[in-house]
């Protein structure tokens, strides 16, 4: 059998000219077939996924609308003292320091008997001064009152055997009454002699360089074999009854919320030692250039505080009975500071706030809450006002 030369064309014609053989053109048809099915079969698997993802979203968006309530954490905070803190820096000084020089005479400084660091005692001897012609001259004296002394007694038994024999008439009363003015100048020697030796006894004990109240020795710029005199420069400093204070640099803002007496406390700079002490004395002037004025605070003594160190202070400036909440829980925006409290339906409210001292404890809330509320401390910044929530109450640190 003859068949006219075809040609087949990819929609399945064929050409004239062209003959094609029964068995090619079966396996043409068939893979034309194949090429459809996988085609439809594509199509039906990809529309069948698309059904899904828009169930899937579907029931998202339901779950979104109302299906499940968002669990946050609250608490009640109270009420509580909430303290307002001021810190400051300074440098640390002697309260009272005393300068301590020569009183007397001077001379030469046979010993030197303190150190700095050490504690002394009102009137202990510091540093003493050779008195050795001092000495001689106050033994000098001494004999001057023992013969005035003789002198007066002497005087004073003449005086008695007249008064014996005027009324015999063996003395006139003339005599008598020279007899009594001898006695009398006798006895004013004696106070004369005896008030020399005094004064010769008061001078020596001045070369004795004495400390004039307790206190710690903070320096000593003496030493033995030192010719020292009257109005030389100070030999020594005494921080009196070894009290120290802090001169506490605070802003002219801060230096107006703080009164002499409220409590304070100073750690030195290079310790953990801390010391408890108040302000004593707030400075009158603030200093043009830098806006800051000084607290003086007024520390006991202790070992840690050396004078010219530098020291950090906390200050107490007031206290106030308020809320204290931690910071997640405050939150702010255009109209101001706000927290969310749960309502008896357990839906979130806004409530706004005012807020006080902030500190590592916390943020105190000054008015807008009563402390009996349910806070919510976290996730508040994805809730809504009037928005449901399952509360899980907790406890706060105070």
């Amino acid at each position: 059998m003859n068949y006219e030369s075809s040609t087949i064309e990819s929609d399945g014609r064929l050409l004239p000219g062209e003959v094609v053989e029964p068995k090619r053109r079966r396996w043409v048809i068939v893979a034309v077939v194949v090429a459809i099915l996988v085609a439809a079969a594509a199509w039906f698997f990809m529309a069948r996924g698309d059904d899904a993802a828009a169930a899937k979203t579907a029931a998202s968006a339901a779950a979104d609308k109302g299906g499940q309530i968002p669990t946050v954490t609250v608490a009640v905070p109270g009420r509580q003292t909430i303290r307002t803190i001021l810190s400051g820096t300074g440098s640390l000084a002697a309260r009272r320091e005393m300068p301590i020089g020569v009183v007397g005479e001077g001379g030469v400084v046979t010993r030197v008997l303190v150190e700095p660091g050490d504690l002394v005692r009102a009137g202990q001897v510091l540093a003493t001064v050779d008195r050795s012609v001092q000495t001689q001259t106050a033994q000098s004296l001494a004999a001057g009152v023992e013969v005035a002394r003789a002198d007066a007694r002497i005087a004073q038994s003449e005086l008695d055997r007249a008064a014996q024999l005027v009324a015999r008439g063996f003395v006139s009363k003339a005599d008598v009454e020279r007899r009594t003015a001898t006695r009398d100048a006798a006895r004013a020697r004696v106070s004369v002699a005896e008030a020399q030796l005094a004064e010769a006894r008061a001078r020596n004990q001045r070369l004795d360089i004495r400390a004039p109240a307790a206190g710690l020795v903070l320096a000593r710029a003496v030493e033995p074999g030192q010719i020292v005199s009257g109005g030389q420069a100070v030999l020594f400093r005494i921080a009196m009854n070894g009290q120290m204070e802090m001169r506490a640099q605070m802003s002219e803002n801060d230096l107006a919320r703080i009164s002499v007496g409220v409590p304070a406390e100073v750690t030195p700079v290079g310790t953990n030692v801390t010391v408890k002490g108040e302000v004593w004395q707030v400075s009158p002037v603030i200093d043009p250039q830098t806006r800051q004025g000084i607290a003086r605070i007024a520390l006991p003594f202790n070992r840690a505080l050396r004078p010219g160190g530098f020291a950090s202070a906390s200050i107490v400036a007031g206290a106030a009975v308020a809320p204290l909440l931690p910071e997640s829980a405050v939150l702010s925006d255009t109209q101001g500071n706000y927290v969310y409290v749960l309502n008896d339906k357990q839906e979130a409210v806004r409530r706004g706030v005012t807020v006080g001292e902030v500190s590592d404890r916390g943020v105190s809330i000054m008015s807008g809450l009563e402390g009996n509320e349910r806070v919510v401390l976290t996730a508040g910044g994805f809730l809504t006002p009037g928005q449901k929530v399952n509360p899980q109450l907790t406890t706060l640190k105070q």
